[in-house]
């Protein structure tokens, strides 16, 4: 067995005791305090109780058990300890392994945990992400420790990641910039099948995340049968948004030509009905119809905005060339709100929109572009005569 050989992190039921996990063994396996309440014995049967005991969302436990499995192999394989062993200088060395993980522990590629080439990174973590990832160390070193299956806990001495405060972006993509997205995706080569529809698939995510201003997640999660309509010449996307609180949203024509663009691609029929599960977001490799993750789609799109990037250099225009090479999914939901209050939408239509349960939340998005703003208060001084 390999070093990344997969650990079960499966939330323990509820109403059973752990079961082992026979795949590989623990190091250090040992007997936990008198009056534990807990009935794990290794580290990864504490680390399934403590994501058990979260009542995590289902992508709160995918990150959580990312995020552990790293902690878990390194704790075996780098450190070669146990949790009981652990010194506050071990996790401070964790914290700097994050930083810069060695290459046999990353791979540009996210491959299945079940296949022999993954690996936990993808290359170094960001100050932001290591908060994140050692929020997770400690919150199940801090479980540990409360359930009596460790005796001290050197994670309450390990200061957080302090991520620096970013340089002001306007996380904000203007008319011209999405269009330039999408015409470089559009004119990808597409010489396999393979190809063909990864190229229709990375469309459709633009024109849809574009036009209803979803999260990432709510549109990866949903099925075909999620775009419909009922008869009125309307159409709709539902959605689950936070805390499962679903909503619909309008699909413009531009965006349900790319649907049916996408789902010629893939063989299948121009529209279906609503009790279609077929994932909406597949994966472009796979012989089987399979959903892709946030991830995946995350980089499809980041991969994207870097060739409309490199499209907007070439033709001179560095400006649109640098916001594109800072942008992510979530920049089209903000220009998506933004855009639409600049032609006059009202506020609480886009707070429907968005899901957004305070509408301060959804005026914290709307906001002139800058150069708007310079150019009617230059034209306000220009008026008046300077001061």
């Amino acid at each position: 067995m390999h070093k990344f050989t997969p650990i079960n992190l499966e939330p323990v039921p509820r109403n059973g005791p752990v079961p082992s996990d026979t795949k590989r063994p623990d190091i250090g396996i040992f007997h936990v305090a008198d009056d534990a309440i807990t009935n794990a014995s290794t580290d990864s049967e504490i680390a399934r109780e403590f994501i058990a005991h979260g009542e995590l969302s289902e992508k709160s436990i995918a990150n959580t058990q990312k995020e552990l499995f790293r902690f878990l192999t390194w704790c075996r394989e780098e450190a070669g300890r146990s949790f009981h062993q652990l010194s506050v200088a071990d996790l401070n060395l964790y914290k700097e392994f994050l930083k810069n993980p060695p290459p046999d522990w990353v791979a540009t590629t996210k491959w299945p945990r079940s296949d022999p080439r993954y690996r936990p990174f993808t290359g170094p973590l960001s100050d932001a992400s290591r908060r994140q990832a050692m929020i997770a160390v400690k919150g199940l070193l801090a479980f540990a420790e409360q359930t009596g299956y460790m005796r001290r806990n050197p994670a309450r001495l390990v200061k957080n990641v302090k991520a620096p405060g970013a340089s002001r972006i306007t996380r904000y993509l203007t008319p011209h910039a999405i269009a330039l997205a999408l015409a470089t995706v559009s004119a990808r080569a597409a010489t396999t099948l393979s190809s063909f529809r990864q190229r229709e698939r990375d469309r459709f995510l633009l024109v849809a995340f574009t036009h209803t201003g979803a999260r990432l997640n709510e549109i990866v999660s949903a099925s075909m049968g999620a775009i419909y309509t009922e008869g009125n010449a309307r159409w709709w996307l539902d959605v689950m948004g936070k805390g499962n609180k679903p909503r619909r949203l309008p699909v413009p024509p531009e965006m349900l030509a790319a649907f049916r663009d996408y789902r010629h691609a893939f063989g299948l029929l121009p529209q279906t009905h609503r009790g279609d599960s077929t994932p909406l977001v597949l994966s472009s490799r796979s012989i089987e119809r399979v959903r892709i993750t946030d991830e995946a789609a995350a980089q499809a799109l980041k991969a994207v905005f870097g060739a409309a990037a490199s499209a907007a250099a070439a033709q001179g225009d560095t400006e649109t060339a640098a916001v594109l090479r800072q942008a992510s999914p979530h920049w089209l939901r903000h220009s998506m709100l933004t855009n639409h209050a600049n032609n006059g939408v009202q506020l609480k239509t886009l707070q429907d929109t968005a899901g957004h349960a305070n509408i301060a939340t959804t005026a914290a998005y709307l906001h002139k572009t800058d150069n708007e703003r310079h150019d009617e208060i230059i034209a306000s001084v220009n008026g008046r005569g300077a001061v």
